[in-house]
């Protein structure tokens, strides 16, 4: 090769032609430094019939500068780049840096200073000193990670490295990871899942594409049948990712992992220091790590020798990502196997219609676990009609489940309350002249967080103290709280059972590896009796003395503009109801609703699952809906609300009148102001036969748009807002 054509991660020019010098050894995926104009820029060698390109004369081209020493990217990566970028209107290079999500890796191996405490105290300390002791207990990075950790200046850092109080540490830069030992605990399954486990061994061990739905209910052990299928892989030298929706889940996932392999697994997710993923990247591309665990992003790394896929509670909603490159890791997951040529499983106790109609129409290879693992009992649901059996006054729990977390707490059982809202109350007023604390930035009320003492944006993360008069009017002692959030709850638990020891699980409190592992320590040596929590305790947890779940507000998922409501609702009351009566013990769930009528309650109550996917199925077909139909979104943003309305009117202006596709709006979204944006949708409903990409990229591509305004596509979209 004289010439090359390169991927540019230039935000103007992303395709450009280089001469490769005498003696450059280079292939397509080759990760390279090229010259452009005064500056040196990255670039990936791609094949040059796939990335259409003007047509440079041989003596202008300038040469490359450099090979960077890692291997290039493998043809089945870039061909799920490309895969990508088309089916989600996403501009190639941005999914491509996906895959480059380490550039410190890029370079050869070597050794590094890293520091820890070295146990040396001086007499007297400093504020920040003191602050940063608390801090790292454990730790060992960068003076920069370090900082990050304990939320001080390298400064202060710096002069603990003077006064003796951190030490360093040469570190290896790509040290390997200790391998996992696929007969360290093998477990003994029961007869569904041992015939579950062995389907996945064969396909594992025959290879090629092949996409399984496992699905099972909470309990039945679906975890330690696709470790069967992990066993197999390592066993044959391969690689395996693991797909979980979000970091909470991560903690008690390794001790599972740790407790089946003899050894942790590889981890890749944001909170990664720079070290750790410049080291998990390296072992990643090379081989050497062999089981990866990691949210959405770990999808587009450089595995060596993937042999199996696997996305864990696949259902959920984590997978969409909402910005930048707007792509499901779900969808994403099985094409990557299916380029890779490997199995994938999906594994839910509440799968997505979508993949239920999949494996309905024989695309994917359901397998069923229909009991609980061991004997254990599916939980009784009940219904509990707010209407009728009401709280009391200044209240959210009702009697009837006061009652039983009273007879759980004499049992010295546990209990868990789960409502998705965080903080104290999700909207705060003024008793005197009806002030409301809305988000300068978004069009959101602000949410109190008593334990933080603070009033929160949860879309933009704007924060402003509580204060102690009103701002508008200024009267002191008027502001009131509207709504319960879960601090609420926890505070009327407190007056209720004030001998009962509480524990709140939300991303607030539980924001890192160190305090989920807590948390799930101190409730399994039943040092906690009641759980109270958000989504974050829907999934993933195995409590064995918990036998009662409370569904503080059912309805709550039903308002809005969502229009997977009903599927989600069920999703989410049906996980945490799965963590009742996992031991030995009985399990009870109370679910508090003001419409026991609604479909999804009715559902729930009766333990129909088949019934309510079937009439959620014949609703969606009615509407050409997913998985029937194709919906996709266009977001219209600018600082300028005059500039994004004119903008999203031209798109409106133009809309193509085809017979399989329908557009709706423009209209102001329904939150119209978001990080101080503001914002405009449209809403595309089409036939599966649309080609509706293309109709997409033809009509906007047509159109021209003034710098402050931003046009996003969404492809099969999960957020309405």
């Amino acid at each position: 090769m004289n010439r090359v054509r390169l991927l540019a991660f230039n935000p103007v020019l992303h395709v450009l032609d280089y001469r490769v010098p005498e003696g450059m050894a280079v292939e397509p995926g080759s990760m390279v430094i090229a010259p452009l104009g005064p500056r040196q820029i990255l670039g990936i060698v791609w094949e040059a019939e796939r990335l259409p390109a003007d047509e440079v004369p041989e003596q202008k081209l300038r040469a490359l500068l450099e090979v960077l020493p890692v291997p290039p990217l493998s043809a089945p990566l870039r061909r799920l780049i490309e895969w990508t970028a088309d089916y989600y209107c996403a501009a190639l290079p941005s999914v491509a840096r996906m895959a480059l999500s380490s550039t410190a890796a890029l370079r050869g191996g070597g050794t590094m200073t890293e520091y820890r405490l070295s146990g040396t105290e001086p007499a007297r300390l400093t504020p920040q000193r003191l602050a940063a002791l608390d801090a790292l207990h454990g730790e060992q990075a960068t003076i920069r990670d370090l900082a990050a950790l304990a939320s001080v200046s390298e400064g202060v850092l710096r002069g603990m490295v003077s006064a003796g109080m951190l030490e360093p540490i040469t570190v290896d830069l790509d040290r390997p990871y200790p391998l996992p030992n696929p007969r360290h605990a093998a477990p003994k399954l029961s007869a569904d899942q041992a015939a579950a486990a062995t389907r996945f061994v064969a396909a594992v061990e025959s290879g090629g594409f092949a996409p399984f739905l496992l699905d099972g209910v909470t309990g039945s052990g679906k975890t330690e049948c696709y470790f069967e299928a992990i066993a197999a892989a390592i066993d044959a030298g391969q690689q395996v990712l693991v797909l979980l929706p979000e970091i909470a889940l991560t903690e008690n996932f390794l001790r599972r992992f740790e407790a089946r392999f003899g050894v942790p697994p590889v981890l890749w997710h944001s909170s990664l220091k720079s070290t750790e993923r410049r080291r998990a990247w390296r072992a990643i591309a090379s081989g050497q790590a062999r089981v990866v665990v990691g949210a959405r992003s770990a999808l587009f790394l450089p595995y060596a020798r993937l042999g199996l896929v696997v996305v864990d509670e696949a259902h959920e909603v984590s997978f969409k990502q909402d910005d930048g490159v707007r792509y499901n890791a779900r969808d994403v997951a099985v094409i990557r196997a299916r380029f890779e040529a490997v199995p994938v499983i999906l594994a839910s106790a509440t799968p997505a219609l979508e993949s239920l109609q999949l494996a309905e129409a024989g695309v994917y290879e359901k397998i069923d676990l229909p009991d609980r693992f061991g004997g254990a009992k599916m939980p009784t649901i009940e219904v509990v009609d707010l209407r009728v059996e009401q709280p009391e006054r200044g209240r959210w729990l009702a009697p009837r489940l006061v009652a039983e977390m009273k007879a759980r707490l004499e049992r010295g059982e546990q209990s868990l309350l789960f409502l998705n809202r965080r903080g104290y109350a999700p909207l705060t007023l003024c008793r005197h002249c009806g002030y409301r604390f809305q988000c300068p930035n978004c069009t959101a009320w602000l949410v109190e967080h008593r334990l933080s003492r603070r009033m929160a944006c949860h879309h933009c993360g704007h924060e402003t103290p509580t204060p102690e008069v009103c701002p508008e009017c200024h009267t002191p002692d008027c502001l009131v709280a509207c709504g319960p959030g879960v601090e609420r709850i926890a505070d009327e638990v407190a007056e209720l059972l004030p001998e009962a020891r509480v524990a709140l699980a939300t991303s607030d409190t539980l924001n890192s590896p160190e305090k989920i592992g807590a948390f799930v320590a101190s409730a399994e040596e039943g040092l906690i009796d009641v759980i109270i929590g958000t989504q974050l305790v829907t999934k993933g947890y195995h409590f064995p003395e918990l036998t009662l779940v409370g569904v503080v507000d059912a309805d709550l998922g039903l308002e809005g503009g969502d229009l997977r409501a009903g599927e989600r609702t069920y999703q989410q009351v049906a996980q945490v109801a799965g963590r009742a009566g996992r031991g030995s013990k009985p399990g009870e769930v109370l679910i508090q609703t003001r419409h026991p009528e609604a479909a999804v309650i009715v559902a729930l109550a009766a333990g129909d699952r088949d019934a309510f996917y079937a009439a959620e199925a014949e609703a969606r077909r009615d509407a050409g809906a997913p998985p029937f139909g194709r919906w996709a979104a266009i977001i219209v943003s600018s600082e300028d609300e005059a500039e994004a309305r004119d903008a999203a009117r031209a798109i409106g202006g133009t809309r193509p009148q085809l017979d399989d596709v329908a557009i709706l709006g423009p209209a102001s979204a329904p939150m119209s102001l978001l990080r101080g944006r503001y914002r405009y949708r449209l809403l595309i409903n089409a036939r599966r036969s649309a080609q509706l990409q293309d109709v997409i990229r033809a009509w906007l591509g047509a159109l021209e748009f003034p710098q402050g305004v931003r046009v996003n596509v969404d492809i099969d979209p999960y957020s309405f807002v």
